[in-house]
């Protein structure tokens, strides 16, 4: 099965200046972390606070999952970091 978004849930960690969000495989959960500086790179000119970061990531939703289930599909861990390179 492939790698699936169902939960639209995503929050923001301010420490690490990262979005959380998750993907399903059957019924395996895997954990996603986007930083800052990738969304800055998809969404140019975006907020630095929560908002705006959480902001970008709910436009360019589409996007981000869809470099997740990349990375997701080299296997070989349990969560996974998106960062500038990835996009």
């Amino acid at each position: 099965m492939a790698l699936e978004f169902p939960n639209q849930s995503r929050s923001y960690d301010a420490r690490r200046r990262v979005v959380h969000f998750w993907g399903h495989d059957n019924v395996i959960e895997t954990a996603f972390t986007v930083n800052a500086e990738a969304l800055n790179r998809i969404e140019p000119g975006v907020g630095q606070d929560e908002d705006g970061l959480l902001g970008a990531f709910d436009r360019r939703r589409a996007l981000i999952e869809k470099s997740a289930a990349k990375i997701y599909a080299r296997g070989g861990k349990g969560s996974y970091a998106l960062t500038p390179e990835h996009f």
